[in-house]
């Protein structure tokens, strides 16, 4: 499987319909690759940003709707191609505005877009589109950005499995049977399948977090102020940020550069003023670590959720920091968990947000929670969470002000623990459970201390459990530290190189989807002397490598029913059997397996073994490796 940082190009050669020679045509492969490998090519003129977009096209075109049926994007931009051509013009004639300049972008659906509907993914906003660009819209617009594409999420940002009534359910690219995360679900799902170079969420709780983690990402929720939440669908005014979503540091840094900044919109950016904001890009460091001193925050290593295996990840990934010349020690800050708890103000705000929102975006299907509420214009995971925040009543109650406050307390005391420890940062996992099955709840989160504390925190890739799930680590820094957790990741993640493309959204083949591999075998059964002939077993076996799914047929031939005892798939030529696909007493059987992530890395590998059990071998034949031919 192909999965390394890089682009590349094939040449196709095609007959010129005009029969004047030889015209060569190139298939553009983006898989994995990063932002600065798209503008190198397009400056070397080996690409052009309409290149760029037809390819992530064509990859949303086979694995969002068809293949793995990812379900990340809820609207292509009609208008992307259009705007990848003004931008190639603007290129040859005046040359790039930097290094977003013609690079595809997908945008979580709850951020303004003045030519593209905007829906925080409820049918309650369905056609709904605003009358200007968000903040940071506009700053990707001004950089050259394409818009490509808005992606799903949770309702309203309002939960973490990624399910919505508009978008519905979408899957984690890493096991189809599991969520993504969220609320940034659908953009982790389409960044981690190179749907586009970046993506933008946003992070109310631990909306841009949770699914990087999820999704083998890096993401950061910035210190509340530096990105403008202007033009963003609120879940919480207080605790909201926007910001983008990467398949590496690199590309995060490239992003924040183009979208941070102050806003006259949005009050809390005011902390920006008189201050020289660092560039991202040039804070990047690859010996950062070195001298660097952290804190391990022992009390998010814990609780009913937490899962031995991620944390043996996660602690794994600490050792690597320490590896890289960074100090570890184990801290606790008093009272973390009541303190958090006491700090959230979402059940508070949501309800007079949304009212503010809507009132300053006229044309709107609704008006209100309320009026969303009463006419049943939303997905039912959502309802108890509705209601509850319908309950508020005034903008300005007793418990929201304390709310507020102990917002300042929880602050002041993590500050605090970093002072007198002379840390540059707290280290902690992003969750300490597994991403939860569909229509489970999610378990298992780290994501209320940052937003909570309005400090910012970073979540990196940390390497993938036993069964090949991601895990991410967290490094929750000071106020306004941002560039230096950047710098921390990046240097983390030039010493492990943890990022891994998801199997089932691989390189495209003439522009689609690769076709399922076929393995066809004949095991011999030697004569039977019970009833005179020489049996043997037919089998098929179907590999949709894009599906994670194997098609079997099993044929016992010329053997009587009550013979066959049965046929069974391993992992392993001596591993224990993970599939029954025949008998007992079944001369013919076919079905279809839907595999794990083991077991599709075990084929992936030609690590899978078909054992038979008949009358003539009890113990079972020798095992038969499936040896998919791909071409």
């Amino acid at each position: 499987m192909f999965n390394r940082l890089t682009l590349f190009f094939v040449l196709v050669t095609t007959i010129s319909s005009a029969a004047t020679g030889v015209a060569l045509t190139q298939e553009l492969e983006v898989t994995e690759a990063t932002i600065v490998e798209l503008q190198s090519a397009m400056t070397a003129g080996t690409a052009t940003s309409v290149d760029l977009v037809d390819a992530y096209l064509a990859r949303i075109a086979a694995y969002d709707k068809q293949g793995p049926r990812l379900n990340a994007i809820v609207l292509i931009n009609p208008r992307a191609r259009e705007r990848a051509v003004a931008l190639d013009v603007e290129r040859r004639e005046q040359g790039p505005r930097g290094p977003l300049h013609g690079i595809p972008i997908i945008l979580k659906d709850n951020y303004n877009t003045a030519d593209l509907p905007t829906t925080a993914s409820s049918v309650a906003l369905a056609g709904f589109v605003p009358a200007h660009d968000g903040f940071q819209v506009r700053k990707l617009r001004d950089a050259g950005a394409v818009i490509l594409a808005k992606s799903n999420l949770h309702e309203m940002a309002m939960g973490i499995t990624t399910v919505s009534s508009l978008g519905g359910q979408t899957l984690n690219p890493y096991d189809l049977a599991r969520n993504p995360g969220g609320s940034s679900g659908g953009t982790g799902a389409a960044i981690a399948a190179s749907f586009a170079a970046a993506g933008m969420g946003s992070d109310t709780c631990g909306s841009i977090r949770i699914p990087s983690s999820q999704n083998n990402l890096v993401g950061l929720r910035p210190t509340k102020g530096l990105s403008s939440i202007s033009g963003i669908i609120p879940l919480s005014h207080t605790q909201d940020v926007g910001g983008p979503l990467a398949r590496t540091v690199t590309d995060l840094a490239i992003v924040l550069d183009a979208t941070i900044g102050a806003d006259p919109d949005d009050p809390a950016t005011a902390i920006l003023a008189g201050r020289e904001i660092a560039g991202f890009v040039d804070s990047l460091d690859a010996n950062a670590l070195r001298g660097a001193r952290f804190g391990k925050l022992e009390a998010l290593f814990a609780g009913n959720s937490a899962e031995a295996a991620v944390l043996r990840i996660v602690n794994a990934a600490i050792d690597q920091l320490a590896a890289q010349g960074a100090e570890i020690v184990d801290v606790e800050v008093p009272g973390l968990q009541d303190l958090t708890r006491k700090a959230s103000v979402i059940n508070y705000e949501f309800k007079h947000d949304f009212i503010d929102y809507l009132a300053a975006n006229p044309g709107a299907p609704v008006t209100s929670l309320a009026d969303l509420l009463e006419r049943g214009l939303y997905h039912q995971a959502l309802e108890a969470r509705f209601r509850l925040r319908e309950r508020v009543g005034t903008r300005d109650g007793a418990d929201y002000r304390a709310a507020l406050a102990w917002r300042a307390i929880l602050r002041s005391a993590v500050v605090q623990v970093m002072d007198d420890n002379d840390l540059d940062a707290l280290l902690y996992p992003t969750m300490v459970a597994r991403p939860s099955h569909i229509g489970e709840p999610q378990r298992g989160s780290n994501c209320s201390l940052a937003p909570n504390s309005g400090l910012p925190a970073i979540t990196v890739p940390a390497g993938f459990t036993s069964d090949l799930l991601p895990v991410g680590l967290e490094i929750l820094g000071r106020p306004l530290a941002d560039t230096a957790l950047v710098s921390f990741a990046f240097a983390f993640e030039q010493s492990t190189d943890h990022r891994r493309a998801p199997a089932v959204t691989p390189p495209l083949v003439d522009g689609s989807a690769p076709t399922p591999l076929a393995f066809s075998a004949r095991v011999n059964l030697g004569p039977d002397t019970a009833v005179g002939v020489r049996p043997f077993v037919s089998t098929t076996f179907v590999f949709d490598t894009t599906r994670n799914t194997l098609r079997f047929n099993v044929e016992f031939v010329e053997f009587p029913s009550d013979r066959a005892y049965g046929a069974t798939l391993h992992v392993g030529e001596n591993g224990p059997a993970f599939a029954h696909i025949a008998g007992p007493g079944a001369v013919n059987s076919d079905g279809i397996l839907d595999l794990t992530p083991v077991q599709r890395h075990a084929l992936d590998e030609g690590d899978v073994y078909l054992r038979v059990f008949t009358a003539l071998d009890v113990g079972g034949s020798a095992p038969m490796k499936l040896e998919f031919d791909s071409g």
